[in-house]
């Protein structure tokens, strides 16, 4: 994964099939609303400092706002996905800000929101 947001014109059914299988295995028996929210999201596996960090890539910002009050399902995910269970149980639930062309994402390690402009595999830069 070299850049967190593919544009539209790129292959997206990696993140696809993740987000597919990790709702239907994962999410099996959560809140149907949960489940048709999550169905407009890409999942994906990133790192941070080295960290693993489990990435929620939202469609608009009503909908990142709702997962980031509803964290505990995403709790272990990490560790479901590479069984590494020293991994902290990141999250980071993003939209694009596209007044700014910038990410927004809520850091469930921080309980806060944070403006991320380029997220890939290995670093990220944050802006404030």
């Amino acid at each position: 994964m070299s850049d967190f947001h593919a544009s539209k014109e790129k292959d997206r059914s990696l993140e696809q099939a993740l987000t597919n299988k990790i709702i239907d295995d994962y999410f099996e028996h959560s809140e149907s609303w949960l489940r048709a929210i999550l169905r407009m999201c890409f999942f994906s596996l990133a790192h941070l400092k080295a960290e693993p960090v489990f990435v929620v890539e939202c469609p608009n910002q009503a909908v990142a706002k709702r997962l980031s009050r509803k964290t505990y399902p995403f709790r272990g995910i990490v560790y479901y996905l590479t069984d590494d269970f020293d991994a902290d149980d990141r999250c980071l639930f993003c939209y694009k800000d596209p007044s700014k062309e910038t990410w927004k994402c809520f850091d469930t390690s921080a309980n806060t929101w944070k403006t991320l402009t380029n997220l890939q595999a290995s670093k990220a830069q944050t802006d404030g």
